[in-house]
C-alpha cells in the first residue's frame, strides 16, 4: 500500500526553516542553515542567498555557505554570479566566497580582471575585496594566472597589516614564477607600495615567516633608502 505524501507537512517544515534562519539567536541561525544543507533542496536557494545578505554572524554565515554548495551548481552558480552586482557589499563578499568553495569554472568569467572583475580586485570595500582576491586565486585558470597576478599587484599598499597579509598569500600562492610581476612594484614611487612588495617578495622566499616581521623590515630598508636619497 502506497502512504500518500503529506504535502502540508512539508509545507509547515519549509516554513518552520524559513522562520529559523531569520530567528534572534544565532544558535538557532546555525542549525537551521545545517538543515537546510543536510536537506539539499534546490527550493532553498533564495532564502539562503538572502540570510547570506543580511547574517551578522560568522559562524552562521560559514554555515549558509556550505548549504549552498550541497545544491546543484547549474542552479547555485549563476544565481551567485548574480549577487556580485548587489549594492550590499555582505551580499558580494559572501557570494564570492561560496563560489569559490563550489570552485565552478563558469564564475571565473565574472573575476577575471582583463573583463569586469577588476572592480571587484579594487572594490572599496575591504571584505569585499579580501573576498574577490581569495576567489579569484581559487578560480584562475593557469594561462591567466600571471594578468591575475598584474591585476593584484596594483592593490600592494593597500590597507592595514592584516590586509596587505592577505594580498601577499594571495600574490604568493599564484606561483613563484610570477615573482617578477612583484618585482616590478619594488621601484615604486609611493613607500608603503615598495615596502608591501618588498615583504610579499620575501614571502616568496619564506611562506612559513611571519609577515608583521617582514613588512616592519621592509618599511626600514625604505625609509633608510628614502633618506639616503635625500
Amino acid at each position: 500500500m502506497t502512504v500518500p505524501h503529506d504535502n502540508r507537512r512539508t509545507h509547515q517544515t519549509d516554513d518552520r526553516l524559513v522562520e529559523a534562519l531569520g530567528g534572534p539567536h544565532s544558535q538557532q541561525r546555525l542549525q537551521a542553515a545545517m538543515e537546510a544543507g543536510t536537506r539539499a533542496d534546490p527550493e532553498y536557494l533564495e532564502v539562503l542567498i538572502d540570510r547570506c545578505r543580511i547574517e551578522p554572524d560568522f559562524f552562521v554565515r560559514d554555515m549558509l555557505t556550505w548549504a549552498l554548495t550541497r545544491l546543484p551548481a547549474d542552479d547555485t552558480v549563476p544565481r551567485l554570479i548574480a549577487e556580485l552586482d548587489s549594492d550590499r557589499p555582505q551580499a558580494i563578499s559572501q557570494s564570492l566566497h561560496t563560489l569559490s568553495k563550489i570552485g565552478d569554472a563558469r564564475a571565473w568569467p565574472a573575476m577575471d580582471p582583463s573583463r569586469i572583475g577588476r572592480r571587484l580586485i579594487a572594490h572599496p570595500d575591504t571584505e569585499v575585496a579580501r573576498s574577490a582576491w581569495r576567489s579569484a586565486v581559487a578560480l584562475v585558470p593557469g594561462e591567466d594566472r600571471q594578468d591575475l597576478t598584474s591585476a593584484l599587484v596594483t592593490q600592494l599598499g593597500r590597507g592595514d597589516v592584516e590586509m596587505q597579509k592577505s594580498l601577499s598569500r594571495a600574490i604568493v600562492a599564484l606561483g613563484e614564477d610570477l615573482v617578477s610581476v612583484v618585482d616590478e612594484r619594488l621601484q615604486a614611487e609611493d613607500d608603503t607600495v615598495r615596502a608591501h612588495a618588498m615583504a610579499t617578495r620575501d614571502m616568496f622566499d619564506d611562506p612559513d615567516a611571519g609577515f608583521a616581521h617582514a613588512l616592519d623590515a621592509a618599511k626600514r630598508v625604505v625609509a633608510l633608502g628614502s633618506e639616503a636619497s635625500v
